[in-house]
């Protein structure tokens, strides 16, 4: 692998938002949206709740959470969205880049966006709510590395979905999050869920996230056993993922469906 290709797939990135600052949009304004209705809502639930539990870290913790790892999974599939849209996809394989150097870098796009989406959502919610994340202490870094993994899972296995079925495909990619974002319980215990969501849930790397967060915020002690678990979890899904789409570029390559990418087919 040459780190020179890999770190040419996210200079393209750089270039694409440097010509488009429409692009920055998405970046900055979807999550700051999210963290202002959110933490209007649990600022709300905190006054008519008259509880001594406390909403914000709880909800709005959640929604940060969440989002990074939408913003993550929509890292990579915007970059290779990027691509398809502009008919440059074929034009790239056209040249000495590999897959897994073409992965690497949606790879490292992704973390350039989620982590400038992480950044506004982080400072918004602090100096609008109060709410410091940094609060959780070690834990932290299990939490956003288990997010961070799932989200680079996501992102691959639907840009696999993306190269099967071609452009098509975008309209099954943009909803996973939603569909996902139930059986996770990143508003309620899993317990609270019927028992086929818990065995789903079961599976699912970030609702270990989502339940260790809650028992932090409740004042339990962090349970690293079951984050170890997530994480272990998350990295078989990415080993997965990356094996998925290899996979699929092998069909797409062997069988002539790669060519529906060519700039030839415009029109």
């Amino acid at each position: 692998m040459k780190a020179r290709r890999v770190a040419a797939i996210a200079l393209r990135l750089f270039y694409l938002y440097r010509g488009s600052p429409a692009r920055i949009f998405p970046l900055l304004i979807w999550v700051a949206v999210d963290v202002l209705l959110w933490g209007f809502i649990t600022r709300y639930l905190n006054v008519v709740a008259n509880a001594k539990f406390d909403f914000v870290p709880a909800l709005l913790g959640a929604v940060l959470f969440w989002d990074f790892l939408t913003r993550v999974m929509q890292g990579v599939t915007m970059a290779m969205f990027e691509d398809v849209w502009s008919r440059n996809f074929l034009n790239l394989f056209a040249t000495p880049l590999t897959v897994v150097e073409y992965l690497t870098g949606l790879v490292v796009t992704a973390i350039c966006t989620s982590f400038v989406s992480l950044a506004v959502m982080l400072v918004l919610a602090q100096a609008a709510f109060g709410l410091s994340v940094l609060s959780y202490g070690v834990a932290l870094g299990p939490f956003f590395l288990v997010l961070f993994v799932s989200g680079i899972a996501l992102g691959v296995a639907a840009a696999a979905l993306l190269l099967r079925f071609g452009p098509a495909a975008e309209w099954l990619i943009w909803p996973i999050p939603t569909v996902i974002s139930p059986f996770v319980g990143v508003f309620y215990p899993v317990s609270s869920m019927p028992l086929f969501m818990q065995v789903i849930a079961a599976v699912l790397p970030p609702s270990y996230v989502f339940e260790g967060m809650r028992a932090v915020v409740a004042g339990e002690p962090t349970p690293w056993g079951l984050l170890a678990l997530a994480s272990a979890l998350s990295f078989a899904y990415l080993l997965l993922a990356c094996w998925a789409f290899a996979h699929v570029f092998a069909h797409v390559i062997r069988n002539g469906l790669i060519a529906r990418y060519s700039a030839e087919t415009i029109g």
